[in-house]
């Protein structure tokens, strides 16, 4: 064996051992990935349970938020027509309030033309009382 065998096989073996070495190396990363990998498909299936529970919690508290809109629809209505109740005792006071200071005004004027005309009656009256005194004399 010459020298150059030698080098030959000394290169070989050192080729044969630097892919073992890196054989080795990709195994403990397959393994390492492998394990990260499995982490993630567990985290992802708990991520789904979790996310299936959210939205049934969400659909159920949509509902609930759709109801109370409804009540709260309902009883809105039911107040509007209280409110309408409401403004037409409102109206019917005011109208009324309007006939009293209209009926009040016309006792006011009806009582001072009256006032004057008994005035006018009782001038009168002593008018002829003095006549009637003066022509029994």
């Amino acid at each position: 064996m010459t020298s150059m065998d030698i080098f030959l096989y000394i290169a070989a073996s050192v080729a044969v051992i630097a892919i073992l070495v890196l054989v080795v190396f990709i195994m403990i990363a397959y393994k390492s990935m492998k394990s990260t990998y499995d982490d993630v498909a567990i985290t992802m299936k708990e991520l789904e349970k979790q996310m299936n529970s959210i939205t049934t919690e969400t659909t159920e508290l949509l509902n609930k938020t759709n109801q109370l809109a409804d009540d709260v629809n309902e009883k809105s209505a039911k107040l509007d027509v209280l409110f309408d109740g409401v403004k037409s005792v409102g109206t019917t006071v005011q109208s009324f309030n309007s006939t009293l200071q209209n009926f009040s005004s016309r006792i006011k004027t009806s009582s001072s033309t009256e006032k004057d005309n008994a005035s006018e009656v009782l001038k009168w009256g002593n008018v002829l009382m003095s006549l009637w005194k003066k022509k029994n004399k």
